[in-house]
């Protein structure tokens, strides 16, 4: 049995966050337990501000999930969004744990959620700069979004060889994604070695939380012995998938559990270019 630990926000009515990531992995047969960072009803891009989870609730719940020998059974991390700086830290100290006691070699994906276009950043100045310094150098994989990576790099992105620059000048294994190539938007793999670029068309309007589902789906490749290309193809063509599926059933929201097996198994036609 695989088992994914995610420290993530959770939103009850939209299909974003670890909660969304939550329905993925177990789509795949990766148990997923989350410990929540923050509490919304609904998207906060909609006005929601929901409850943080106080810093001493969030090292407590952890406490109490690692009691229970789960830090051993870790088969994958996703970090994601924090709310407070303090919650960095634990999240860290938890990486660094799971490291030692997990009994096989657990892989850690750092989703470095800290603003996007238009609006830039949307967390705490002091969390985005401890998730770079504390977290990053803990991850086997980065999953940036083109404005985050931009942030990172201190670099623009604003094309495929933009990206691979900051992602070459960042120094880590990156999975990037909306990386802009005009009518369409795609996803670039950088594994230290060679780059690949995972195309489809830009949708005219796509709902939140295409960036959650790549993060999952890229983790559960890669918990499933998936080459990281195979993986990053697969988590692109999920996410067109789902996309598209929103589109033709008027859904605001991806509709992640209805498509359950379409993400497992998605169809949706990427353009494969390597860089």
């Amino acid at each position: 049995m695989a088992l994914a630990l995610i420290l993530s926000s959770f939103v009850a009515a939209a299909r974003i966050g670890g909660a969304a990531q939550q329905y993925i992995l177990a789509a795949h047969r990766i148990d997923p337990v989350l410990a929540p960072t923050v509490l919304l009803g609904r998207s906060p891009a909609k006005g929601a501000t929901g409850e943080v989870t106080a810093p001493d609730v969030f090292r407590r719940m952890l406490g109490d999930i690692e009691a229970d020998a789960v830090f051993g059974m870790v088969d994958l991390v996703i970090t994601g969004h924090f709310s407070d700086p303090e919650q960095v830290d634990i999240a860290a100290g938890v990486l660094e744990r799971v490291r030692v006691v997990a009994q096989r070699q657990p892989v850690i994906v750092v989703d470095p959620i800290m603003g996007d276009e238009p609006k830039g950043l949307y967390v705490m100045p002091e969390v985005a700069d401890l998730v770079a310094e504390r977290l990053l150098p803990l991850a086997d994989w980065i999953t940036p979004n083109a404005w985050e990576l931009a942030r990172l790099a201190d670099r623009p992105v604003v094309d495929p060889p933009s990206a691979l620059a900051a992602a070459q000048a960042l120094g880590r294994p990156v999975l990037v994604t909306s990386v802009p190539l005009g009518a369409e938007i795609g996803v670039m793999l950088w594994d230290g070695s060679e780059a690949v670029m995972f195309a489809h068309p830009r949708a005219e309007r796509a709902p939140n939380g295409t960036g959650d589902l790549v993060t999952a789906s890229f983790g559960a490749g890669l918990v499933e012995g998936l080459t990281p290309a195979a993986a990053a193809e697969r988590a692109a063509r999920a996410a067109a998938e789902a996309v598209q599926a929103a589109a033709e059933w008027n859904s605001v929201d991806l509709p992640i559990v209805a498509l359950a097996e379409r993400v497992v198994r998605p169809r949706a036609e990427v353009r494969i270019e390597r860089l």
